[in-house]
């Protein structure tokens, strides 16, 4: 049932496992429209109770015709509710009302020329021939009948329609950055397809955010998990807008931040007036990654390290039930499906990462979030700006940017370079204008000449890429000169190191971290 506080207006997006799934949710939110993640299989009751102006089928990873492949209701179709299925979401329409899918001969992967052939709301305006993002080895050979093709690239059709029912679909992925005209497109489905009116702001979702948290405390208290960064720093706002002095902050130094992190964190969370304590624990950290060179097997170690020091630390409060975590939706995506199918990329130590049994109630005010989503939050609540414009740092630290095993001599080398591409990004003025910059200690040796010397030693990659939300990323081409400037650095303050290397990879295909 809607309640008077809920949105006038919502779009469910049902997901059907693509890594995009929250993508599209996101998308329609910035078009001022409130918007839910749903499972494939919700029951269309359901979907009636929540009168949604419009649904959104995703994308995914299986094909339509194999045995046990996801469907929904297939009543959805009668709903005289607007659909746009997108890349899976539209070969299931096909598929189900009669039209043919099959392998793509040729499978398209990243940038492709879409040419608009029909007439539809859902181009208008636009030009008649765009780039846009495919992902997909199945497509819809023949559309079934009453529909058109509304679009098409060079090697399959890209949309089709009936109108008349108000069925959309497009092959493409109109939700990501790298289809310049996909907002707009979206932009059409909502609001001359669907009605939208666009009223939905991020000062709702903040509103009920405090909301919920304080009814799920009730009269209890919470302990917060601060990194640092971005999103724990917003969690913890957030929390004690909804909880004041019964939400208790623990920033741990688990001998895996970068330089002078600790000391800087704590002066800044003091000037928003978080009641915060800094525990030193980086010894026992280090200990028990002695030896371990599994990426996974880091993530959890130190997940499990992290709730054995808040439990330790809780003891000293008195009794504490909840936990508070900044995790947001980038690192639930990669790490385990929201609420449908979604494929599993890596654990996260917010996810993925944790012992079953945590001892608390788990709080995660930010998980349905974007980056940039997370940090306009963070403008809301007053947060400094020294916080909200740091460049995301993962919650293992520094273990997951030295590939094998993690020693405090091999972290003290990547934390020396790092501090170096970091002050040098900083001086060139790229610090705001990148997403991301930093060192990577390679398991790599190789031969070189200092001082008229043979030496044998080891590589550091620096990675500075471009993103909007974390979820795709591209290479950023820094000026020559302030590579040249970073190599030069690290090969000669940073001992042990003889070879730099640029990483040129973007997401997709790679990970903006390499573990």
């Amino acid at each position: 049932m809607r309640t008077e506080s809920s949105p006038s207006e919502v779009v469910l997006v049902l997901d059907f496992g693509s890594q995009y799934t929250q993508l599209i949710s996101r998308r329609v939110r910035e078009l001022g429209v409130y918007s839910e993640i749903v499972p494939f299989h919700l029951p269309l009751e359901r979907i009636r109770e929540r009168r949604p102006r419009a649904l959104i089928l995703s994308g995914g990873p299986r094909s339509v015709y194999e045995e046990g492949a996801p469907r929904c209701d297939p009543a959805l179709w009668d709903l005289g509710i607007p659909v746009l299925g997108i890349c899976y979401g539209v070969q299931l329409m096909a598929h189900v009302l009669g039209g043919r899918v099959v392998p793509s001969e040729r499978r398209e992967y990243g940038a492709a020329r879409l040419e608009v052939v029909g007439e539809s709301p859902l181009f208008a305006g636009l030009p008649r021939e765009m780039t846009v993002w495919m992902s997909h080895g199945d497509e819809v050979q023949q559309p079934p009948e009453g529909f058109q093709v509304l679009a098409r690239t060079e090697r399959a059709l890209g949309a089709i329609a009936h109108p008349e029912r108000r069925l959309y679909g497009v092959q493409f992925h109109p939700e990501v950055a790298h289809t310049p005209h996909g907002r707009e497109i979206l932009r059409r489905f909502l609001f001359d397809i669907a009605g939208c009116r666009g009223q939905w702001r991020l000062s709702a979702f903040i509103e009920s955010a405090i909301e919920r948290m304080r009814k799920e405390v009730g009269s209890g208290r919470a302990l917060c998990a601060l990194s640092g960064g971005v999103d724990s720093s917003v969690a913890a706002a957030l929390a004690a807008r909804a909880l004041g002095p019964r939400l208790i902050c623990l920033f741990v130094d688990n001998g895996l931040l970068r330089r002078g992190e600790f000391e800087e964190v704590l002066r800044l969370y003091e000037s928003m007036g978080l009641r915060v304590h800094g525990v030193r624990a980086g010894e026992r950290f280090l200990r028990r990654l002695r030896g371990v060179t599994d990426p996974e097997e880091k993530r959890k170690i130190i997940g499990a390290e992290f709730i054995a020091v808040f439990r330790e630390e809780a003891a000293r409060f008195g009794p504490v039930e909840f936990l508070v975590q900044g995790t947001t939706y980038p690192d639930v995506i990669e790490s385990t499906s929201v609420k449908g199918p979604s494929a599993v990329i890596k654990s996260h130590h917010n996810v993925g990462g944790l012992p079953e049994q945590l001892g608390f109630r788990l709080l995660e005010p930010l998980r349905e979030l974007f980056k940039d989503e997370v940090r306009e939050v963070g403008r809301h609540l007053g947060v400094p700006r020294e916080i909200l414009e740091r460049h995301p740092f993962p919650g293992p630290g520094l273990a997951v940017r030295v590939l094998g095993e993690v020693t405090p001599e091999r972290v003290e080398l990547v934390r020396a370079a790092d501090a170096i591409v970091l002050e040098e990004i900083r001086r060139a003025g790229l610090y705001e204008q990148v997403w991301q910059a930093f060192a990577v200690l390679l398991p790599v040796r190789s031969v070189g000449v200092m001082g008229d010397e043979r030496t044998y030693e080891q590589t550091i990659a620096i990675r500075v890429v471009s993103s909007v939300d974390g979820m795709t990323a591209d290479w950023v081409r820094l000026p020559h000169e302030v590579l040249e400037r970073m190599a030069n650095r690290i090969i000669s303050e940073v001992r042990g190191v003889n070879r730099v290397v640029y990483d040129i990879s973007s997401k997709p295909p790679s990970t903006i971290e390499w573990e």
